[in-house]
């Protein structure tokens, strides 16, 4: 039957791999650096208008506001300055049977309560291993689940202050597939929310109808982060030049204000707040950023962005970095050339790591471990491959080097890294199952 659930999650979801030819080994670079180009460049980014927004983007408008909330980061110990040793650690399987799950978060409300996503519409609770009967909430009707590959339900985010005004939020695509960005909110009974509360923050339309990206989270600032992919199709190279365009939401990971404005506001430090591009966009020039986290001791935030032919990356940027980064795509896949020529002055930001398609050809990104039951592995992000079921353990020393090794190869086409509110790392198969990184 787990065979049968694959093969229907390859023909449903394969959400953002491109296909093409296997290339050379994996190769790391130790810094985020500029790319060169064929012209001369310089560190400015660039603040020459943009061409003009994708006419099918439809934007509801926002406010400048200050946020109310903020995420507390409590330093607790250092991180580890090696990895462990990778064969005394294992992927447990602890609950399984769920339909096409794209993501597992915890509300940090103290409840140890996980919610698991559905691709379908559904959102399930995991309670000490049990999975609760009744859905915690039910999109299914209002879930476009055809005309695209990279369709449903996508991303949650609970509100940092969710233990006092209940509220979370989604991204989903609906039946005209557009990307929805919505707010919910419980009322009394805290395992059950009415899906009338909704409240549509965005409505986003895309030139192909792929490559949506699909991740939402809270930052340290209290700010509500939304990645959104190029809207090009595997192969296409994103002729649109979606991604190198702030003039559109696509191609981007957005930053908003979910506390002020109507129906929100733009935080007044976001890098084209004064104009250049969308008031929204955070970073651009990103492929796919189907899973992307903050470190929750840090707040150095890991970009998982999927790639076209022939190579997957990891971008990074350390806590307190600002907006503005350009990641590249599509002068770039990874560290290797795709097509145009950058222009004179444009300053483009390296992935601290890639790979290329021998090793897979879906990036899914991946959360740093934070727990306490493995201390070995305090500080190590951990990411995998949706195609080939490869984890890898990833450490950004404090001199910005890297080291990385494959961890295991596991049954599952991953779509999803998530945590529990001690900062344990769980591993989201589309077959159905969730594991947990455990100690043999």
């Amino acid at each position: 039957m787990k065979f049968i659930a694959y093969l229907g999650a390859m023909l449903g979801l394969l959400l953002i791999a491109g296909c093409g030819e296997v290339n050379a080994g994996v190769i790391q670079t130790t810094q985020t650096a500029i790319i060169p180009s064929d012209s001369p460049s310089s560190t400015v980014l660039p603040t020459a208008t943009p061409p003009p927004p994708t006419p099918t983007l439809r934007v509801l408008l926002s406010e400048p506001g200050t946020p109310t909330a903020k995420v507390s980061v409590t330093p607790s110990r250092a991180n580890v300055t090696i990895l462990p040793d990778l064969q005394s650690f294992t992927w447990q399987m602890v609950a399984d049977g769920f339909d096409q799950p794209v993501a597992l978060l915890d509300a940090a409300d103290k409840s140890d309560r996980l919610f698991v996503v559905e691709r379908s519409g559904l959102v399930r609770i995991l309670q000490d291993e049990e999975v609760l009967p009744t859905p915690f909430l039910d999109l299914g009707d209002r879930i476009g689940l055809t005309g695209s590959t990279s369709a449903g339900l996508l991303g949650m985010a609970f509100h940092p202050d969710f233990s006092e005004n209940g509220f979370f939020f989604v991204h989903y695509t609906n039946t005209s597939g557009q990307s929805v960005i919505a707010r919910f909110q419980t009322g009394a009974d805290l395992n059950v929310c009415d899906s009338t509360t909704e409240k549509r923050l965005l409505e986003i339309d895309y030139p192909i109808g792929e490559h949506k990206g699909g991740d939402l989270a809270f930052g340290p600032d209290g700010y509500l982060y939304i990645s959104i992919g190029d809207g090009g199709g595997p192969g296409n190279g994103d002729q649109a030049g979606n991604a190198q365009n702030p003039g559109t939401l696509l191609g981007s990971i957005l930053r908003i204000d979910v506390d002020r404005g109507e129906p929100y506001a733009i935080p007044s430090d976001n890098p084209f707040i004064s104009g250049g591009g969308q008031p929204e966009v955070w970073v651009y020039g990103l492929r796919n950023p189907w899973r992307f986290s903050f470190d929750r001791l840090t707040g150095d935030v890991y970009i998982a962005d999927v790639g076209e032919n022939a190579w997957e990356e990891i971008d990074f940027l350390p806590a307190g970095a600002g907006g503005g980064s350009n990641f590249g795509w599509n002068y770039f896949e990874g560290t290797h050339r795709y097509q145009g020529q950058p222009p004179p002055g444009l300053r483009l930001v390296e992935p601290v790591f890639q790979y290329d398609h021998s090793q897979g050809c879906s990036i899914t990104g991946g959360a740093v471990y934070r727990g306490e039951a493995l201390a070995e592995w305090y500080g190590v992000y951990v990411y995998g491959d949706y195609c080939q079921g490869n984890v890898w353990a990833l450490l950004r020393q404090a001199d910005g080097s890297l080291e990385n090794q494959l961890h295991e190869k596991v049954s599952a086409y991953i779509t999803a890294f998530g945590q529990d509110q001690a900062g344990e790392v769980y591993l989201v198969d589309i077959g159905g199952e969730i594991f947990k990184l455990i100690r043999r």
